[in-house]
């Protein structure tokens, strides 16, 4: 639970779908949206290191919204933590509204990346994971949560093919596995980033202790995906 300084109030899972409805438009992209509420409000209610009052701290973690084409779920998480605030929620989409149908990371209080374009969030985050290496930072958490869809995309996989080798143990990425991907990957998901040197998991995308443990999951000296399964994309 966080109270929100806007407001005063406490927020929790219960009141997602509530502050997802305050925003409204023909560009919601409501499955790509709903299918990433639980492993969000998981990640930021219980794994991330990461606060409105630390949102510009050096040692902060980091969460990368690579799915940014369905940021719903998204923007009610962070109005729910604190980030911004909830009254912000139903100008979604308008011409003078910070909260766009892609996160803009200068707009949005919070974001780490502007995103929406397939493919671009586990490159930035693998660069991301190096760049605090080479700063002599260990500790923050990189977080990068992708589309089963958006691996279709080659450079994902030269991100995937890089980071294990280079043994990026502070990277993390969690795939939304809505089946809604065109290309069949031998051994499914997980053996693909197996296959790279990864320490990869899957669990019940709407299961949140299933996400934790998955999250929590120890994986010394190598990055680690989760892979969530959600219902079928069309079910």
């Amino acid at each position: 639970m966080t109270i929100t300084a806007d407001d005063n109030r406490t927020y929790g899972y219960a009141d997602l779908p509530r502050l997802m409805g305050l925003m409204s438009g023909d560009e919601k992209h409501g499955p790509a949206a709903t299918s990433t509420l639980d492993a969000l409000w998981v990640l930021y209610d219980r794994v991330l290191r990461v606060t409105p009052a630390l949102r510009d701290d050096p040692a902060r973690d980091r969460f990368l919204l690579s799915k940014g084409h369905g940021p719903m779920a998204y923007y009610a998480v962070l109005a729910a933590k604190g980030f911004l605030p909830v009254d912000r929620l139903s100008g979604f989409g308008s011409y003078d509204s910070p909260l766009g149908h892609h996160p803009d990371r200068v707009l949005v209080p919070g974001a780490e990346i502007g995103s929406g374009s397939l493919g671009h969030g586990l490159p930035i985050a693998v660069g991301t994971a190096l760049g605090l290496r080479a700063r002599g930072l260990p500790g923050p958490a990189v977080w990068v949560l992708t589309g089963d869809a958006e691996l279709d995309e080659g450079s994902n996989h030269e991100a995937i093919a890089f980071a294990g080798p280079a043994r990026l143990d502070r990277l993390h990425t969690v795939v939304i596995d809505n089946a809604s991907a065109r290309h069949a990957r031998p051994g499914g998901i997980t053996a693909r980033f197996e296959a790279a040197g990864w320490s990869a998991v899957e669990a019940d995308g709407r299961d949140h202790e299933a996400l934790y443990a998955a999250f929590t999951a120890p994986h010394p000296g190598r990055p680690h995906v989760v892979v969530a399964r959600v219902e079928p994309k069309d079910a």
